[in-house]
């Protein structure tokens, strides 16, 4: 589809970057662009030259849509639409955003999500289509179509039921996380904006496909996926397996950060970063070839979104080190030593620095607990210390004549469960 991207700013020049990958993503063909630096028309957003100028070029172009970079009003996507040429639309930035959450999502939670950013981005306009209705006794707000005072409630009636549904989905995955925990796994999550590499490097990190995070398998689980250079390509959450010995660890790609997005949209998608709080660790990824201040910026916003309700450690990964030089990086590591101090800089494309990567994970995670058990010599001992060194790391299996000496460490919670296994097998089980 033809598309023309549209953007104002109040000053300065007009980044169209991001507009221009969001509207790739979502399989927009951009033929043309326009900017203007001023402060908005309450109207048209644009100044009414522009917004002709606008319409003319929508003409030329043959344009089937026109992507604002800016957030529209109902009103100001009325009169642009009166202005454009008949079979052009106009959008703006978010629903463009919904256009594509809507194109990713695949699991009944993602689906369940972009229904209720819909429903949060059209409920004001209800609102307002209603009260300036009543107010004016019109019968239509701003020519812009009739009103129903049901809507407004509709509205309101399903966002309360698809939360109900996503509060039931996420308690599920809540629980899955904890017996993930009690089985001695550690979870580590990668966030971070999206396009920074997060799923290149995951597939760099863990390879392995045997973890299931969802009830319907997400894309990204299927062998023959690739890493996609556009925004998007992870909308719910991946889980795989780490190769980490000693430790069994589970490594989580989750749906990539967007600048500019509105309370409503964050909040609706809030839920997807539960892995995140939930984690042992989190890998910060952000694009080390960007400019310095946009990395800046980036790591403000993570920052703020992460430290809101997560507790674990964060570690910042500067990824994409083969597209910028020694130099470069160097300066850029000072530059951001305050908001990302001690990072790991590596390419998960080339491969470069993983092994720094992995040794950083494991410094960063959770201490083990070290313990040493005497278990009776009884017909299920065997089992107990079989399941130990499953889950845990054993340096010293003792065999006696009538006892089994295991030193060992794993997680606290794996401890405590040795401890209860031995404790069946024995009430008089020695902890030492």
């Amino acid at each position: 589809m033809r598309a023309i991207i549209a953007k104002r700013v109040d000053t300065g020049t007009a980044d169209t970057t991001e507009i221009r990958e969001l509207a790739h993503a979502a399989g927009y063909d951009v033929v043309a662009e326009l900017t203007q630096s001023r402060s908005a028309d309450p109207a048209l957003q644009f100044g009414e030259g522009k917004a002709d100028e606008l319409a003319a070029l929508a003409r030329r172009e043959n344009a089937e849509t026109v992507i604002f970079d800016n957030r529209l009003g109902p009103y100001q996507m009325y009169n642009l639409g009166q202005k454009l040429p008949d079979g052009c639309g106009v959008i703006d930035r978010f629903t463009l955003i919904l256009e594509i959450f809507g194109q990713r999502a695949q699991t009944r939670k993602a689906q369940l999500q972009v229904e209720l950013a819909e429903l949060r981005y059209e409920l004001p306009r209800a609102e307002a289509k209603t009260s300036l209705a009543k107010r004016d006794e019109h019968p239509g707000f701003m020519g812009l179509g009739e009103y129903d005072d049901s809507r407004e409630q509709d509205i309101k009636d399903q966002i309360s039921r698809i939360r109900d549904e996503l509060s039931r989905i996420e308690q599920t995955e809540e629980n899955r996380r904890e017996r993930r925990h009690e089985a001695g796994f550690d979870l580590v999550a990668l966030a971070g904006y999206t396009n920074a590499g997060k799923s290149t490097l995951m597939r760099r990190l863990a390879a392995d496909l045997d973890v299931d995070e969802n009830e319907d398998v997400h894309p990204d689980l299927d062998q023959t996926a690739e890493s996609e250079d556009r925004l998007f390509t992870t909308l719910g959450t991946t889980t795989r397996r780490m190769d980490l010995e000693p430790r069994d660890v589970l490594l989580t790609d989750t749906v990539g950060f967007v600048s500019d997005l509105p309370h409503w949209l964050v909040e609706s998608f809030k839920s997807t970063l539960d892995s995140v709080y939930r984690a042992d660790l989190v890998l910060l990824v952000v694009d080390v070839s960007e400019p310095v201040e946009e990395i800046r910026e980036k790591l403000v916003t993570s920052h703020d979104t992460l430290y809101e309700r997560n507790e674990a450690p964060i570690v910042t990964v500067l990824n994409k080190i083969d597209a910028v030089g020694e130099e470069e990086l160097e300066e850029k590591r000072a530059a951001l030593a305050a908001l990302a101090p001690n990072p790991v800089a590596v390419s998960g494309r080339e491969g470069l620095n993983i092994d720094a990567l992995y040794d950083r994970i494991v410094d960063e995670l959770p201490e083990w607990q070290r313990e040493r058990l005497v278990l009776p010599m009884t017909d299920d001992t065997m089992s107990v210390v079989s399941w130990i060194h499953d889950e845990g790391n054993v340096f010293e299996v003792d065999y006696g004549d009538d006892d089994v000496l295991v030193d060992f460490e794993a997680r606290p919670a794996i401890v405590e469960q040795a401890r209860a296994k031995a404790g069946e097998l024995s009430p008089s089980v020695e902890s030492i």
